[in-house]
């Protein structure tokens, strides 16, 4: 049986969908040492090249989707490879053979807080489109003057460059006077739509931190800079948004399972050393 080369790359973990389809209409990806074209169809034992490099191309019976949640810090960006060196939020990911990770949606640079990524380059695809409004929680500390008719123009809509745009909900979370924290919703992911829609009534944002997607909130206690691995019964969920198979098999082994506190431990043990190693190699280059 053949299927959409784009389709088969983004579930063997190559990449969103999206990306591929750019890839392919770029000439990067060969198929049979042909140049392939976007829409093509392969069978099982089609030899796939993406820049030069083969690649493995997997049934779906032999790919298990696996989606981690990473704590995002500030001054990260979400790029594979940043040509100034500056840290990406790959840099901490477990390394992996034959697959990659692929992030679903991004977090800007001053932005925190939960980013999924996932081996399924189609899951990360259907989560990311606007159709399927999955909301988004935001914490954000607000500088400057908020009265109620602000909120109830930012609940029912305004113009940004882009579109109409609009908090789904709007909660008031602490802080006093012009320093006060909210916390937010949307049902999509345009770029740093939150920061806009406050600015749009002239309030700046000091801080932000997304800290739900859909029902997985960022886990308490996650360090940044830490991740950790969705169990199943999560990866379904996300699966069932998208109207996605739901998966029979997991990396984690509930036989041996580890108490949160220790294993959170570990995490910021293991970032620590990690900030440690990135401050040295900033220290060397500057010395030379």
């Amino acid at each position: 049986m053949t299927e959409k080369l784009q389709k088969v790359l983004a579930r063997s973990g190559h990449g969103s969908r999206r990306e591929i389809e750019a890839k392919i209409a770029a000439g990067r990806i060969r198929v049979n040492g042909q140049v392939a074209q976007l829409g093509e169809r392969i069978d099982a034992d089609a030899e796939v090249r993406i820049d030069g490099h083969a690649v493995s191309v997997k049934p779906p019976e032999e790919v298990i989707c696996r989606v981690l949640m990473y704590h995002k810090p500030e001054g990260e960006l979400c790029t594979r490879k940043d040509p100034e060196g500056r840290p990406t939020v790959y840099d901490r990911l477990p390394k992996m053979q034959g697959a990659r990770w692929v992030a679903v949606g991004r977090l800007d640079v001053n932005t925190s807080g939960l980013l999924l990524f996932t081996t399924d380059g189609e899951l990360a695809n259907r989560l990311m489109h606007p159709s399927q409004q999955i909301e988004r929680e935001y914490a954000v500390r607000v500088f400057g003057e908020v009265d109620e008719a602000m909120l109830q123009r930012l609940r029912k809509g305004v113009q940004l460059e882009d579109g109409p745009a609009k908090f789904e909900t709007i909660r008031v979370a602490g802080g006093e006077g012009i320093n006060r924290w909210f916390h937010v919703t949307l049902k999509e992911g345009r770029n740093r739509e939150v920061r806009r829609l406050w600015e749009s009534q002239q309030v700046q944002v000091s801080r932000l931190m997304r800290i739900r997607y859909g029902n997985i909130p960022l886990e308490s206690g996650l360090p940044q800079g830490g991740w950790a691995e969705l169990p199943l019964e999560q990866v379904n969920y996300l699966r069932a948004e998208v109207n996605l198979a739901a998966e029979k098999r997991s990396f984690l082994d509930p036989r041996h399972s580890e108490p949160k506190h220790r294993r959170f431990a570990k995490i910021r043990k293991a970032t620590a050393k990690q900030r440690e190693r990135q401050k040295s190699n900033k220290d060397k280059k500057r010395q030379r």
